[in-house]
């Protein structure tokens, strides 16, 4: 409402940071010296904890707008029931080390041995607000309990800077910004790219996000550098920063998202330990991934059962990626190919075209989708037959259809479909490709 307004005469003031009735033609102000600390078993749900603040709060007659943020233990930085309650009320989220909290100890009005024995701290709650309010700040609600939250008060001698005290919990957005093209990015990545502080990625992946980049921080690393690139973005991310680890196609999809939970698993970069990774919160995004532009740009080759495989040998024997190519072609999979070739690996390529050639026949369609959404995209549509390996480089995604994809000749160039149903590929297709039927229809193995 807007500010009242008069000639002559005062505007009664008041400033509390407790509940009070605003007076008559008045102002009433809080000001935010309130931290509110929190603590909580894993796992603890956002309406619980929500309802905790809320009901403390009241319970002691204090004003939800006096509050500054929502204080924890560092420990607590992924736990998504302090965030999304902190965030359904507008505070931020500080979080502390264990060994700060340990120095509030003397001031605890409630400490306990058993959370001493569990976090390294005599209370994580009390803790937390004494912390966040500073060394002139005062406990002013003990802590109170819920089934699996803990929740306390402090109250500093002046408004509280939130960002002058602890640290952010930091945040790992790990984002597929899919081929590259603006237009083909989700709204969701654009956001977390707009909110992340530092980016980090392949080099020539971040140049992709164009304007989009301005004014963040870049950590560029080449290729063959992944787990480099990823141990940075979790480092950068356990400091408190927000961090977008930024990946071509789907982050998910032969990508660095993966990477990341083998990562916290491991705990460790080159034998140093790295605990804090284990409390990064991480979101991962989806992006189009080449398969799906290759297969759009193509027609409809995915219009049934279709599977990925990876020929690089980097990280799987060519023993178990022959099973796998012989399995999809069994299987009668439309298959797509990533890391077809590399300048000093050709022969895998090669190999997976004998494989299906002799379970497809030469005549069996064959996408090659080479830098899509970039300005130097090409679609070269063939067949097993004419599939050459030099015709294919690191860039190429290579697609085979089943056997009973199509290959039509339409005004707009050659396009490629795979039929919905298995009927209206023949009535032996499948049972050819090493299946039987039911009487009710259904395929068997």
């Amino acid at each position: 409402p807007p500010l009242p307004q008069a000639a002559e005469g005062s505007v009664p003031l008041v400033i509390d940071h407790r509940l009070r009735q605003v007076p008559a033609g008045g102002l009433l102000y809080h000001p935010a010296r309130l931290a509110v600390g929190i603590g909580c078993e894993r796992g603890a749900g956002a309406e619980e904890i929500g309802g905790l603040i809320d009901e403390t709060l009241a319970g002691a007659g204090l004003a939800p707008g006096a509050v500054a943020l929502i204080a924890t233990i560092d420990i607590k930085a992924d736990e998504a029931g302090i965030a999304a309650a902190a965030a359904a009320r507008g505070l931020p989220v500080r979080v502390f080390p264990a060994a700060r909290l340990a120095e509030e100890t003397p001031r605890l009005a409630t400490p306990s041995d058993y959370v001493r024995a569990t976090v390294g701290v005599a209370g994580v709650a009390e803790a937390a607000a004494l912390a966040a309010a500073g060394p002139a700040g005062e406990l002013i609600v003990a802590k109170r309990k819920s089934p699996r939250a803990t929740c306390a008060v402090a109250l500093a001698p002046a408004p509280i800077i939130a960002g002058d005290v602890g640290r952010a919990p930091g945040m790992l957005y790990v984002v597929g910004i899919g081929p590259g093209r603006p237009d083909w990015r989700t709204p969701e990545v654009d956001r977390m790219v707009a909110e992340a502080t530092d980016l980090v990625g392949y080099g020539l992946y971040l140049d992709l996000l164009g304007p989009a980049a301005a004014g963040k921080r870049r950590h560029g690393y080449e290729l063959g550098e992944e787990e480099r690139r990823v141990a940075a973005a979790l480092d950068l991310a356990a400091e408190g920063r927000s961090v977008a680890l930024v990946c071509s196609g789907d982050a998910g999809i032969y990508a660095m998202a993966a990477l990341v939970y083998e990562l916290i698993e491991r705990g460790e970069d080159l034998g140093e330990p790295r605990p804090g990774w284990a409390h990064v919160p991480v979101q991962v995004s989806p992006g189009i991934s080449a398969l799906q532009a290759a297969a759009a740009r193509a027609g409809a080759p995915l219009g049934h059962d279709f599977c990925t495989i990876s020929l690089s040998d980097l990280m799987t024997p060519f023993t178990v990626i022959e099973r796998r190519i012989r399995a999809a072609a069994a299987g009668d999979f439309v298959v797509a190919f990533y890391n077809p070739v590399s300048r000093r690996r050709r022969h895998q390529l090669a190999r997976a075209r004998e494989i299906l050639i002799e379970a497809r026949g030469g005549a069996t369609p064959v996408i090659l989708a080479r830098n899509l959404g970039r300005p130097d995209e090409t679609v070269t549509i063939t067949d097993l037959d004419g599939l050459a390996v030099d015709a294919v480089d690191m860039l190429t995604l290579v697609m085979v259809g089943a056997r009973g994809s199509r290959r039509l000749e339409l005004g707009q160039g050659s396009r490629v479909y795979t039929p919905r149903g298995y009927g209206s590929r023949g009535e032996d297709s499948f049972a050819d490709a090493g299946f039987g039927r039911t009487g009710s229809g259904e395929a068997v193995a």
